[in-house]
């Protein structure tokens, strides 16, 4: 069965719609071991944005995650708190920054192994991977048959005073790291989270980071088919002003599409509430050239209360990982949480947030005492099944979900397929069978369009024989008679 989320633009019919809007699932807090770990070592002076990726290797059974600290910050260094509440922040163009790791066994509990790789003021004892290594992205490559790439990474080489250049390495355990290899091309400014991913449709590698264009940030994308030579980086997502631009933007591939995790900063207004604050946003890609907000202004992890140096933990700033599914098959959204205004003093801790599959954005109801029409575009009926992905947006109040079926979504519906003939069935992975006693199976082959009619849901996702049939421009067109 095919299955096409409501985030997915190219599903339904805007010119059919009425009284829904789209609202995104936030992911559920696990309040109950959150912040996972903390700045608590002399070398994480300030941890800042973190930029984690947090990997689960599968035949190791352990989960992994690589941040970014500052390792030498003279202005946050020594300072009291009573200190950072009485003044700004003064970055210094000396800060060191650098790449740590640690490891965990369950996801919960953390651990920052003496790795004995990097002297830091005498000593070997500590977690630092890299030094003067900025926005660290690492993937598992599971396409490569070299076992000494397994991990592979891209950074940010940042020595103060003699410059920045962009390297890769590779690893075949994700802790012994090869030397730098310094890109032949191109040297963005790359000053955020570097992510690289393997594009299966492409069959290349590709690098999402950030550059500055017109006054503000936006993302880029890079190209690769050996991991060392990357192609210029271009443009695929711009923010919404000054108020709010896109600073980060881990990705991650899910039922055919590309779903993002943009740090959005908002500046332009210093008196406003949110100023220099960092909301994480979904964006959403069929290709990863052009991302775009799945529902702009609306947080997916919200900002935890209160203000800093009280405020909770990740009351500032949010920094997110890709997700991660874990050996029980539940998908965790683990995010750097910082608990003051990004330029200025804050801490960052690791947290996590359980996301449940599929329901990252539902269409629901503007109006709560009006019925709801959602219509697909053009499809082509495959079979029997059609089963729709939603629940009770008030478990107290009675629901209305129904279907009909239409050559044409203006035209009447198919004799058999009316609203009052559908009939549903809850299954027991948690969809809705929708059915009619003349059975979808009559219309295979054929094209036409789906109505949800609904009240008191919000529905996730629709799946069934079935599958996109051309644009929506088109529908109602007579093609063989096209006109060009």
């Amino acid at each position: 069965m095919e299955k096409y989320l409501m985030l997915d633009r190219r599903f339904l019919n805007p010119q059919a719609m009425e009284n829904v809007e789209i609202q995104i699932t936030t992911p559920k807090k696990d309040i109950g071991h959150n912040p996972l770990f903390v700045q608590d070592k002399p070398w994480e002076i300030r941890i800042d944005n973190g930029y984690p990726n947090v990997l689960f290797d599968k035949e190791e059974q352990i989960f992994r995650c690589y941040y970014t600290l500052f390792t030498d910050d003279s202005d946050t260094e020594g300072t009291s708190l009573e200190e950072r509440t009485s003044r700004d922040y003064l970055p210094r163009m000396d800060r060191v920054t650098s790449l740590a790791y640690a490891e965990s066994k369950d996801g919960i509990h953390w651990v920052k192994p003496e790795l004995g790789r990097v002297e830091w003021r005498g000593s070997k004892a500590n977690n630092i991977l890299l030094l003067f290594a900025h926005g660290t992205g690492v993937m598992i490559d599971d396409h490569d048959s070299n076992p000494d790439a397994k991990y592979k990474m891209v950074t940010k080489v940042d020595i103060p005073g003699q410059g920045a250049h962009m390297a890769v390495a590779f690893s075949p355990n994700g802790k012994d790291w090869s030397k730098l290899i310094p890109w032949p091309e191109h040297n963005p400014p790359a000053d955020s989270h570097n992510l690289p991913f393997w594009n299966e449709e492409e069959g290349c590698y590709m690098l999402l980071s950030r550059v500055w264009q017109d006054g503000i940030r936006m993302t880029t994308l890079s190209r690769s088919d050996d991991f060392i030579h990357w192609t210029e980086p271009k443009e695929t997502l711009r923010g919404r002003g000054y108020e709010n631009q896109v600073y980060s933007m881990p990705v991650f591939f899910w039922n055919g599409i590309y779903l993002g995790l943009a740090s959005i900063i908002h500046e332009g207004d210093r008196r406003e509430e949110n100023f220099d604050t960092v909301d994480c946003e979904l964006t959403w890609a069929v290709n990863p050239e052009h991302f775009d907000f799945v529902a702009p202004g609306q947080s997916l992890i919200p900002r935890g209360e209160g203000h800093y140096p009280t405020g909770a933990f990740d009351c500032g700033c949010i920094y997110a990982s890709q997700p991660v599914i874990g050996p029980d098959g539940k998908i965790w959204l683990y995010y750097m949480g910082g608990n003051g205004r990004h330029t200025n003093f804050r801490e960052s801790s690791l947290a996590r947030a359980f996301w449940q599959p599929d329901q990252f954005a539902a269409m629901v109801q503007k109006d709560k005492n009006s019925d709801s029409l959602l219509t697909s575009c053009r499809l082509k009926f495959g079979g029997s099944n059609l089963e729709i992905l939603a629940q009770a947006e008030n478990p107290d109040k009675p629901v209305l979900l129904e279907a009909q079926i239409h050559h044409i979504w203006t035209e009447l519906p198919l004799s058999g397929f009316t609203f009052e003939e559908s009939r549903t069935e809850n299954t027991s992975d948690g969809w809705i069978r929708i059915s009619w006693p003349e059975g979808m199976e009559k219309l295979k082959g054929s094209q036409g369009c789906i109505k949800f009619r609904f009240k008191n849901m919000k529905i996730w996702a629709v799946r069934g024989d079935l599958c996109l049939d051309g644009h929506r421009l088109w529908e109602g067109a007579d093609m063989e008679n096209e006109i060009h």
